[in-house]
């Protein structure tokens, strides 16, 4: 699934989040947008353990600041 995480403002710290969420899914792949306001993340993961996560890394993130994002996926590796 692919996520964004609207931010106010405050960079989270990445390192923080990328060890939480790496505990969920080990093949988890993030990124701070380029706007600065996201951070955009793509991990085997439900919103609820998403915002578990975030909240381990001290991200204060409620439920609302999470917006699931449509599949790109073309089928063409199988997966």
């Amino acid at each position: 699934m692919e996520f964004s995480l609207r931010i106010a403002g405050r960079v989270p710290d990445l390192v923080a989040v990328g060890r939480e969420l790496a505990a969920v899914d080990p093949s988890v792949l993030f990124d701070l947008a380029a706007s600065g306001q996201a951070v955009r993340i793509s991990a085997m993961a439900t919103e609820q353990e998403l915002l578990d996560c975030l909240r381990a890394a001290g991200v204060d993130a409620t439920i609302d600041d999470i917006t699931r994002l449509p599949s790109v996926c073309c089928g063409g590796c199988g997966g």
